[in-house]
This record gives structure tokens, sequence and C-alpha cells, in this order.
């Protein structure tokens, strides 16, 4: 039997906005869930998100026992993991908890466990630092929110094992979500850089006066942005590359893309330029909520991930 058909008890440590997410996801996926959080009302405010998003997940397609039923609590960090089989941990990204509060997670935890971080600005070696079993102790960062978005970035520390790192890969893809391997740990990992990346670019465009904030977000979401909900970028330049596909973009249209490459701009990020992306971001709301809008995204989301199963492209 491999791990990922081994685990059927999962534990979510911390229920903010991504561990919410997270139990929702393991639930719908058929698992027992134990969620985990001292706060007052963690509860409640969990509960009520499942009970939000459970629709949602039917939408999507639930898995063989997916039951809301299936989600216990429990405030006692050690009560709640005496018997889980994978963690999700997503507690605070401060240096100094964070590994202290990992090293009680693997304290607490059956040693078969695998101990997953969805640490977003923490590397692992910082967070495994203090634990006694270091070598099961990786990152699975996801993209939010995970009950959606089936992108999880997996990278371990220098006291991760190999092993550790090939089961929560099979793991992840094995409950629908689409893993990629970091072989080396950066800050921010790697999709929230290249969000970074282009958004550089479209800050120093505004703040040159070349276009407004709303044109700059049509230019993305309207153009490439389309193109991206189906491929990625390199795959793109396959196609754009006509029937010689990838080789001849590279040897005939590499040049001139290097070449804009070196005039990227660099934008100074002052009080102004902050401005006016809050007042081009809200004229583009025209008054809907973020709840709204997210709403709205996430049924577009939805239809979208169902298309690409549907020609190939997941």
């Amino acid at each position: 039997m491999s791990f990922s058909e081994s685990v059927q008890r999962i534990a979510v440590v911390g229920t903010g906005v991504i561990g919410s997410s997270w139990a929702a996801f393991y639930l719908a996926r058929g698992f027992d869930v134990t969620a985990i959080d001292p706060a007052p009302n963690a509860e409640n405010a969990l509960r009520q998100y499942v009970e939000k998003e459970w629709p949602i997940l039917e939408q999507i397609g639930l898995s063989a026992g997916a039951s809301r039923d299936r989600l216990k609590f429990s405030s006692d960090l050690q009560a709640g993991l005496k018997d889980a089989d994978f963690v999700q941990e997503n507690g605070p990204e401060r240096p100094d908890f964070k590994a202290k509060f990992f090293a009680q997670i693997d304290a607490y935890t059956p040693k078969k466990a695998i101990l997953a971080s969805s640490s977003s600005g923490l590397t692992m070696d910082v967070i495994q630092a203090e634990c006694a079993n270091p070598e099961r102790c990786v990152i699975g960062h996801p993209f939010n929110p995970p009950h959606i978005i089936p992108l999880v970035e997996v990278v371990g520390g220098a006291k991760t094992s190999e092993q550790t790192i090939e089961q929560a890969m099979q793991f992840y893809d094995a409950v629908g979500k689409k893993a990629i391997r970091l072989h080396k740990a950066l800050a921010g990992h790697v999709a929230n850089r290249l969000q970074a990346a282009l958004y550089k670019e479209m800050l120093y465009l505004v703040q040159q006066g070349v276009l407004s904030v709303e044109d700059c977000d049509a230019a993305v979401s309207y153009g490439p942005g389309l193109r991206w909900g189906c491929m990625g970028q390199s795959l793109q330049w396959h196609l754009g590359g006509g029937p010689g596909g990838i080789r001849h973009f590279m040897e005939h249209l590499m040049g001139p893309l290097a070449g804009l490459m070196k005039a990227l701009g660099d934008p100074q990020v002052d009080d102004t330029l902050r401005q006016t992306v809050v007042d081009g971001v809200l004229t583009q709301a025209k008054g809907r909520s973020v709840a709204e809008l997210t709403a709205d995204e996430n049924q577009v989301l939805i239809g979208l991930l169902a298309l690409r199963e549907k020609n190939g492209l997941c």
C-alpha cells in the first residue's frame, strides 16, 4: 500500500483562511478531518465556513465518503494530533514561533505521518530546525483558496528525506491537487514570485503614465491571462512558434524577447502609486464587495477547471 492510500485521518492545524479552506477540501475528498485551533470561536467559524463552501465543493464533485460529519474539532494540540496520518499546518508566520510550534507537532504526531506546512514566507530549514524527526517535514504551500485552486508547491528542507518529498507529491496528486516540486528553497516559493514579477512591470507602466490601472488589468486578463488559464507560458511559446513550435521560437523570437526583458522597469512604490492602484481597483469593483467578487471568481474558476479537464489540459 502506498503512503497516499494509507492516509485516512488528516489533522489541519490552524483554522484561519487557509486552514479552513484545507479542512473543507479534505472533507470533500472523503477524509476524517480533525481541525485544531485554540482561538475562541474557532470551531464555530470553521463549521460556518465549511457549510458555506460545501455547495461549491459539491459542484466541483465530492469523493466517495465525503461528509461534513467527518469533521472533528480540538482546541488541544496533542489530543488532536494523536492519530493523524497527515498534518497540514497553517500557523502564524513567525520564525521563532513556527520552529517551536512544529517541534510540538512533531512530538505529538505518530511517527508514520508526514508533517506539511502551508507556509508561504518561511523555508523548511527554519521550520524543522527544532524537530526531533525533521526528515518527515515538508512545505506543502497551496494557492488560495486551496479547496478550489489545485496548485501545491512542495519543497523540503536540508533535513527532509527524499522519501517524504516523493510521498507528499504522490499524496497531493492522489487527492486532486496539482503538485509541483521545487528543488531549491526560495523566499515566496515560485507562484508568488511569478505574480510579483508581473506586478512589478504593471506598477511601472501605471506609474509611467502608459495606461490606467483598469486597462493594465484588462491587458492581463483579456490577453495572456486567458491563455494562461489553458496552459503555461513556455507551452504557449510552443504555439507561438507556429509549425516549427518551440524550436522556431527559441531560434527566431527569443532574441527580441530577451531584449525586451532588459527594458522592463523598476517602479517606485510610493503613496501616490498606492493610491492610484486603490482608486483603479475600486473603480473596477463597481461597488461589489470582496465576498461578491470572490464568489463570482470561484464560479469562473470551477468552470475553467472543468473545461481544462474535458479538453485534456489538466
